[in-house]
């Protein structure tokens, strides 16, 4: 089993918060992550899975199961199945407040989680597990396996089955995951919808152009990506912006998340129908985009900038306030900075820049440019940030 590099963390808030949660994407290991925790532990646990009816019905009585359980761990699974169990968990844990008595496990953001958001305030601690990022299965599996079939484990895990797995993935998502966490599109527009975004994987999203496709406002079409985002399956990368008298793209960017979903999406099954694909330059960066996110710490947020000037980086990370690092993302051969990725960084005044590729070769450039391979920035370059 690959150890999950959040592993740690969890185990360090159970040792403080009375609740914890860890959400994340359905299939990407939440379960087993939570089991392992629960092998280890010196306190005795419970796991009670709610999408099992036997599990569910044990809950009948909440308050009175949950205390008889009181000196132990109950592990909850899919907690956004019975989202009326939060207020109980707040009165449990005010008549009795000890570290680890409840770990939940949610397919689902605190957003979209409001309840217990709302309900356990100061008594949670949040956690997002995602699909597999490239430290944890260095030599286990390749870069590019991780590529292109993605991180979730069982599809990374499979390989004549990849497609299957995940036509079923999606279609599972579409017509029964989302509208129990209130989605309101149907699963027919919901999948035109998810389609169109992998089409515009790594660029500005324009909600007005999707609206008039799906035939729906931009309003709507806001929302509904919005409610994606909040449910994993998409991310919106904000325009880096400040006052300089520039003329700035105020629009996100968009990537699907998972590369193993993008190329499905795609109809790229192989390597060879990747590299063939004209996607391929926005694969691979909305792929860095994901494995740099995954491994940053919590205090640091990222951007994208761009001008209508044509000043521009893929990613500019910023910690207190203050522009950290400007990275641009290559794929192909001609790696070179432009000279709007220059002019960028010098608008930013940003001393830490980067050009991560997927080739070895490193060096640095005229313009302070260093080129690097994502395994050397994600090990090296990015910790010492």
């Amino acid at each position: 089993m690959i150890t999950r590099s959040i592993q740690n963390k969890v185990q360090n808030l159970l040792n403080q918060f009375p609740v914890v949660a860890i959400v994340g994407p359905r299939q990407c290991g939440k379960t087993t992550l939570a089991k392992t925790l629960m092998a280890n532990s010196s306190k005795k646990c419970i796991y009670l899975d709610l999408e099992l009816q036997s599990d569910l019905s044990k809950l009948s009585d909440q308050e009175a199961y949950l205390n008889y359980h009181e000196s132990e761990t109950v592990i909850i699974d899919e907690i956004q199945r019975l989202p009326d169990l939060f207020p109980t968990l707040r009165a449990l844990i005010d008549q009795n407040r000890i570290p680890a008595r409840f770990l939940i496990l949610g397919s689902a953001s605190p957003d979209l989680l409001k309840q217990s958001a709302e309900t356990l305030a100061g008594r949670i601690a949040y956690v997002e597990l995602t699909p597999f990022h490239l430290p944890e299965i260095t030599g286990v599996y390749t870069l590019d396996q991780l590529w292109l079939k993605g991180g979730f484990p069982d599809a990374l895990a499979s390989d004549t089955l990849w497609s299957t797995w995940m036509r079923n993935f999606i279609i599972t998502y579409l017509e029964r995951d989302l509208p129990q966490l209130g989605f309101s599109a149907n699963s027919v527009a919901a999948r035109r919808l998810w389609t169109m975004l992998a089409h515009n994987h790594a660029n500005l999203v324009n909600f007005s152009e999707l609206g008039k496709s799906l035939e729906l406002n931009h309003n709507t079409i806001k929302s509904y990506i919005d409610f994606m985002e909040k449910a994993f399956l998409i991310r919106q990368i904000q325009p880096y912006t400040f006052n300089l008298g520039k003329r700035m793209v105020k629009a996100p960017k968009v990537y699907i998340r998972d590369s193993g979903i993008l190329h499905y999406l795609l109809g790229n099954e192989h390597l060879d129908d990747l590299f063939g694909n004209l996607k391929m330059g926005a694969s691979w960066e909305g792929f860095v985009v994901e494995q740099i996110i995954g491994s940053l710490p919590a205090n640091c947020q990222v951007y994208f900038y761009r001008t209508w000037e044509g000043s521009e980086l893929d990613l500019v990370i910023e910690k207190a306030g203050q522009p950290l690092a400007g990275i641009e993302i290559k794929f192909r051969s001609d790696v070179r900075p432009t000279k709007g990725n220059t002019l960028a960084a010098q608008a930013l005044k940003i001393k830490h820049r980067f050009v991560v590729t997927r080739a070895s070769e490193e060096y640095t450039l005229s313009n302070g440019f260093r080129v690097c391979a994502l395994e050397r920035f994600l090990s090296q370059y990015l910790p010492e940030l």
